[in-house]
């Protein structure tokens, strides 16, 4: 059973989709429960992993609000019966440099990007340690390390998940649950990033299609702590040295 935050549409909407694909029953959690400005809906996720097969569980999740996390969880809990698969995927993104960054954008990031994967991550870790084994992914960003060009909120918000993830797996070491960071290889062409891409234009070269995020979440799903765990790990290149998806605990 997974639980996946920010699963209305791009990056989390394919790694839903992929793991319900492999067999996992799959809550699509996300704020998104009527149409917005960008496309998708928790419930328009849904409908697509029904339609393939698979068993969907749309839950309405602000993963800022402790409560609304907290409720999301346990109904997770109570429909699919436990959790032993989480993504942390729901994030905001702004790009632009320290003069140009308002305060509420800073925190905003910092709320939705950080926090919010911690609220997540806490709510879920008691369902998952009571299945003895399983997976906590947190989605990341190629671009932590990219310090050449320059700092902006989105970035720095991502390295403190990373820092997070890294020190929970040796927190989690011992009781069988594998936590990693998952980024992109490339850039991955969302709904979020054509509305929040800053104007950048980019080289066919440097985009890589979403689907790789979701194959790449299929094999780190079936890790627990006694394969790949603490690492930041790279879509493309973890496909390539896994070669491909691995069927999911269901």
């Amino acid at each position: 059973m997974a639980f996946v935050a920010g699963a209305s549409r791009g990056i989390g909407r394919n790694i839903a989709c992929a793991l319900a694909r492999e067999g996992a029953a799959v809550a699509v959690a996300a704020r998104s429960a009527t149409p917005a400005k960008l496309p998708g809906t928790i419930y328009t996720v849904g409908e697509s992993i029904e339609e393939e097969g698979g068993r969907a569980f749309p839950v309405v999740c602000d993963v800022t609000d402790e409560a609304s996390v907290e409720a999301a969880v346990s109904a997770t809990v109570s429909e699919l019966g436990g959790i032993d698969i989480l993504v942390a995927n729901a994030g905001v993104m702004w790009l632009a440099p320290t003069l140009a960054t308002p305060l509420k954008r800073w925190e905003l990031c910092l709320r939705v990007n950080l926090t919010g994967v911690f609220l997540v991550t806490k709510a879920v870790l008691p369902y998952v340690l009571a299945r003895g084994r399983g997976s906590l992914i947190a989605v990341t960003t190629n671009g932590v390390a990219m310090t050449h060009l320059g700092s902006n909120a989105y970035w720095i918000s991502k390295a403190g998940v990373e820092r997070y993830y890294l020190g929970l797996a040796a927190e989690l070491q011992d009781q069988n649950v594998a936590v990693n960071c998952l980024a992109p290889k490339k850039v991955v062409l969302t709904e979020g990033w054509q509305a929040s891409g800053a104007g950048i234009e980019l080289a066919p070269d440097m985009i890589e299609e979403p689907e790789a995020m979701g194959q790449a979440a299929v094999i780190l799903a079936t890790q627990d702590a006694t394969g790949i765990t603490g690492s930041i790990q790279y879509s493309l290149d973890l496909i390539e040295k896994l070669g491909g998806a691995m069927s999911t605990r269901q």
